[in-house]
């Protein structure tokens, strides 16, 4: 974990609301694994007085990449930022995505934003040597980004562009037909979609892991601010920043 001011070398609009952005820091590039995320403090004045937690979603040499949403004052801010400004960063942050085992076909599902920790795991999992399937869901077809991932399926909630309806009900539908053999489902999103995922899962007895969303201020388990209730293990939660934000989908209740 390194705290460091780090510079923007690039922004761009990927999709109808959302947006990347490219920062060059060597330390965190390098120490970044599938998964992880860093906490950024948008501002050098008290609003707002927070770090924001942001997915790491691809590194390229000495570059990370994160992507966002306008949805308040602290990403409003980062949206107006420009090439050559800087922005303090705490990170990598949290436990990774598992890779290792004998899966042959990593399933990646993505709801909205929740795409955005999967670039960066699609290219690890092509250096093992696996296959991907990629289903990602958005609201309209203006709203899909789909760099960087492999045999996309998408599904969108005004049936603009691919699977009219949710992307587990796309998941739902592909298995089905293709039943899939020797797969790990990677997820991301809304609380209410991983909860459907999760039922997916151990209603097909597939191996799940979910990268959990919580209210991440310290990014490092002092602020508590970010649990997520177990369903065993000797304590009754955990948190998102430290322990996840993967797990295991049979590790945590999502309510």
């Amino acid at each position: 974990m390194r705290i460091l001011d780090v510079k923007i070398v690039s922004w761009e609009q990927r999709a109808e609301g959302l947006f990347a952005l490219s920062l060059e820091s060597r330390e965190i590039a390098r120490a970044t694994k599938a998964g992880q995320f860093v906490n950024i403090r948008i501002g050098e004045s008290t609003s707002p007085l927070l770090r924001r937690p942001f997915s790491i979603s691809r590194t390229e040499g000495d570059l990370i990449e994160i992507l966002f949403n306008v949805v308040g004052r602290g990403t409003e801010m980062l949206a107006r930022k420009k090439p050559g400004e800087t922005l303090n960063l705490l990170g990598p942050l949290g436990v990774p995505f598992g890779l290792d085992g004998a899966y042959e076909t990593a399933v990646i599902v993505a709801g909205g934003l929740g795409v955005a920790p999967f670039p960066l795991l699609a290219n690890d999992v092509r250096k093992k040597g696996k296959s991907m399937l990629s289903f990602l869901g958005a609201r309209t077809a203006a709203h899909v980004t789909q760099e960087y991932l492999e045999n996309v399926h998408v599904a969108t909630d005004d049936g603009s562009m691919g699977f009219h309806g949710t992307v587990v009900q796309l998941l739902e539908d592909f298995w089905m037909k293709e039943k899939p053999k020797r797969t790990k489902i990677f997820g991301c999103g809304p609380t209410r979609m991983m909860k459907a995922l999760s039922e997916f899962a151990r209603g097909n007895r597939v191996e799940c892991e979910l990268s959990l969303e919580g209210d991440m201020a310290c990014g490092i388990g002092i602020c508590q601010g970010c649990p997520v209730e177990r369903t065993s293990g000797g304590k009754k939660y955990s948190l998102v920043c430290v322990e996840g934000p993967a797990f295991n989908c049979n590790d945590v209740i999502l309510a």
